[in-house]
């Protein structure tokens, strides 16, 4: 399915909180955070020229967040950002006086974030970002997961120290069930979603993601001129379609958001005109994206900053992770977890149908972006669709 964006507020400026949160500034902030930070590097921004020939377009280019910070994910770059800006908030309001990250290990402030527990609810990444970002500075964390998530996901977070709190249900259950037990024992929700009331955590998660975005246009040889990211609430696409229209105005590429049909919650919500809440279906094999309800500050940007919504099925998520893992001549292989290439499928999808092609406006001159979101996050699933382990389709590039 496909939608061109005709909400009133399309392409007007963004709400001043959500232009403050996402905008040059504090993406420089970020990027000064990430400095002090272990593992931290520019993640690559791989071109795809194969691909483009096959697709008849100008280039592809996707960044490829697949070892962010050691975690294989973009989420690296969001929850664990929050909860260290939150510690430093805390310490500045206890101590009186302004704490800067280069601080942030000195026993004072480590005292008081031992005093401090950060809870969220996950289906894998986000939890695991949260998780880490207690354990660096040296706060407790709770990671609330739904019946879907793995066994192995449920472990990789684990690792971090964190509390494992089963939920049955959804997501959307595990996010009521963490509120309500974080309320109850003074916790602090570090969601990636957002709900009446709840705005400016999310929004620090968002502006975490925003260090992407700063190294892409960067590594870039030319500003694209179409991008396809893929939603789950909506946090990752509100944050690249948000800063792309502060940094490049009206040279702001066309945006696609991209949705699994399975939980299509950000393309009924378009559809809709206002948030809207999906029925729960069929699991998605896109785990990652497999959210009903979409997070009210990612709708508000994305009501402004994207152009259209569009699904992709379960055949095409695993088609993408299989082209990106057995590319086109000339192209690197790329691993690519469950949820990782949709981006990529949405635009591979819309080259297929002219009539969504045309609407998009894609052809010899266009400049693709795509997001790989994550690498093997479940090494065990992925070898299962792809045929390969990630080491065995890392390889197939070094030969």
């Amino acid at each position: 399915m496909f939608l061109l964006n005709t909400h009133p507020d399309h392409r007007s400026p963004l709400d001043p909180t959500d232009a403050e949160t996402l905008g040059l500034e504090a993406a420089t902030g970020v990027e000064r955070h990430l400095h002090y930070r272990d593992n931290n590097a520019e993640t690559p921004l791989v071109s795809l020229p194969g691909l483009a020939a096959a697709t008849g377009v100008d280039a592809i280019h996707v960044k490829d967040e697949g070892q962010r910070l050691g975690l294989g994910s973009f989420k690296a770059l969001g929850g664990a950002y929050a909860v260290i800006r939150l510690v430093l908030e805390e310490a500045a309001a206890r101590l009186g006086r302004a704490v800067d990250m280069a601080a942030l290990h000195s026993p004072d402030i480590r005292q008081i974030a031992q005093g401090m527990t950060f809870a969220c609810a996950t289906d894998g990444n986000h939890g695991r970002s949260v998780a880490q970002g207690a354990q660096l500075v040296g706060a407790r964390s709770a990671i609330f997961v739904h019946a879907g998530v793995s066994d192995e996901r449920v472990a990789a977070i684990a690792r971090f120290g964190a509390e494992m709190i089963r939920v049955a249900g959804s997501y959307d259950d595990s996010v009521k069930e963490a509120t309500r037990i974080s309320e109850e024992r003074g916790w602090t929700i570090v969601s990636d979603t957002s709900w009446p009331g709840y705005e400016r955590i999310p929004g620090l998660v968002m502006q975490g993601y925003t260090a992407l975005v700063r190294e892409a246009l960067r590594q870039i040889p030319a500003p694209p001129t179409h991008v396809f990211v893929q939603a789950g609430v909506g946090g990752i696409a509100a944050a690249v379609a948000g800063h792309l229209a502060i940094a490049l105005g009206e040279r702001r590429p066309l945006f696609t958001v991209v949705d699994p049909a399975r939980a299509a919650c950000l393309f009924e919500t378009a559809r809709a005109g206002h948030l809207v809440t999906v029925p729960h279906g069929e699991p998605t094999i896109m785990a990652m994206l497999e959210c009903y309800e979409p997070s009210r500050v990612a709708w508000r940007i994305l009501a402004r900053a994207a152009d259209a919504f569009m699904t992709v099925e379960e055949e095409d998520a695993v088609s993408v992770m299989r082209r990106l893992a057995d590319p086109a001549a000339g192209d690197p292989p790329i691993v690519s977890g469950e949820s990782g290439g949709v981006g990529l499928a949405g635009f591979l999808k819309a080259i297929a149908d002219p009539d969504v092609k045309a609407a998009l406006s894609i052809g010899p001159q266009s400049r693709i972006l795509v997001v790989n979101t994550e690498g093997a996050t479940d090494p065990g699933c992925y070898q299962a669709l792809v045929g390969a382990s990630p080491a065995e389709v890392l390889s197939r590039g070094a030969a």
